[in-house]
């Protein structure tokens, strides 16, 4: 039997993408695996109780998830350390990559869910830059590795020189709560909540750079443009960094009556988004995984995603592809989902079959053997 940790710290700070990744692996590990103990990290500021299960255990950690500053990184994880030591731990599993500074005592198992900072260093501030250069010692000191897709464990193995046979391939998969559902039974369910207008297309995602919101800006012009379209543009999500482009290049183009930012929106609020949707709009540079596609596809909306990094790997056949830095192309796939009746249907048929293939309870699996293969790999890391 091992004792295991798993760093939710990070789930109290962002409610979307790692956070809710932590929080569904440890419910689903929780409800598959009742044989081993867990212990659940979150910060001291998180009230709430993300797992109720009688073999696992929560505990407060003071140490913050990410730090502002250099020096006080270091000095807090030099905190971390004792405070896990005391937890008698067999295994630490670190959902956001970043393990303390030092292992001794227990096995690490590390979650790597993209490498933009290093393929993307532009799109970086100086304080994340200092943050996220972790990433090589963490990678090297780490026991066994979990890659969300094979874009990003090839990454980890070109970027790092990481190991192959060091790195196990474990998908996330959409929040059970998505699925298809009725525009009345949407619309009763939103209500007046946002300022939506009658048909749109929806962007869900932090608003920042490396997820190419300008592209799609550009693609949104010329469809108004050249296809006289009436469809209005909706971004869902929090303001990122570098955000400040974007919102210029709305003015730019004299998009301001047509775009929405709702800002960030809540996981129950965008199950209505999805289903109101005409589609969804995914043009990112580079994605580790891309959650918000499989999510779309799991309500049954049509998707339009960038044929790079692991976007293919999770649409398959189901979705539109398109070269991210073709704003033409892009706008010719958002009019043809938008005046193909038939190809609507092909890819919301598609998409939901694509959807079922990924679980939480597949994941949870998969992840449980990355565990039992780093507990029982001989010699303690370092």
């Amino acid at each position: 039997m091992m004792r295991i940790a798993i760093d939710a710290r990070i789930a109290h700070y962002t409610g979307a993408g790692i956070g809710q990744y932590a929080i569904h692996l440890a419910q689903a590990l929780a409800r598959l695996d009742r044989t081993n103990q867990y212990v659940l990290l979150q910060s001291r500021k998180d009230r709430r109780t993300l797992v109720d299960e009688p073999h696992v255990q929560r505990r407060s950690i003071w140490t913050p998830s990410h730090h502002r500053w250099e020096q006080e990184a270091l000095a807090a994880e030099f905190k971390l350390f004792p405070a896990l030591r005391r937890l008698n731990l067999d295994l630490l599993h670190s959902t956001d990559f970043i393990p303390p500074l030092r292992l001794r005592g227990f096995k690490s198992v590390i979650t790597v869910h993209d490498l933009a900072f290093l393929r993307w260093p532009h799109f970086l501030t100086e304080e994340s830059a200092r943050y996220y250069g972790q990433v090589e010692a963490a990678v090297e000191r780490a026991d066994r590795i979990i890659a969300v897709s094979e874009s990003t464990k090839n990454d980890l193995v070109k970027l790092l020189g990481a190991p192959r046979d060091k790195i196990t391939v474990v998908h996330e998969a959409a929040d059970p709560l998505y699925r298809p559902m009725t525009r009345a039974e949407a619309l009763a369910s939103i209500g007046s909540k946002f300022p939506l207008p009658d048909r749109f297309i929806l962007f869900v995602s932090t608003i920042e750079p490396r997820k190419n919101i300008a592209t799609l800006l550009l693609a949104y012009r010329r469809l108004l443009d050249s296809y006289k379209s009436d469809v209005g543009l909706v971004l869902a999500g929090a303001t990122g960094w570098l955000a400040d482009q974007i919102f210029e290049k709305v003015e730019q183009l004299d998009l301001q009556r047509h775009v929405t930012f709702l800002g960030r929106v809540q996981n129950g609020d965008l199950l209505y988004l999805y289903n109101l949707a005409c589609c969804l709009a995914h043009p990112a540079h580079y994605e580790g995984f891309g959650l918000p596609p499989l999510e779309a596809m799991a309500c049954g909306t049509p998707v339009v995603v960038s044929n790079v990094s692991s976007l293919p790997e999770v649409v398959g056949d189901a979705a539109l592809l398109i070269d991210p830095n073709d704003d033409e192309a892009l706008a010719v796939a958002l009019h043809r989902i938008l005046s193909d009746e038939s190809l609507r249907d092909s890819l919301r048929t598609k998409g939901l079959a694509r959807a079922r293939t990924f679980s939480w309870e597949r994941t949870a699996q998969e992840t449980l053997a990355v565990y039992q293969a780093a507990w029982q790999q001989p010699g303690d890391a370092l």
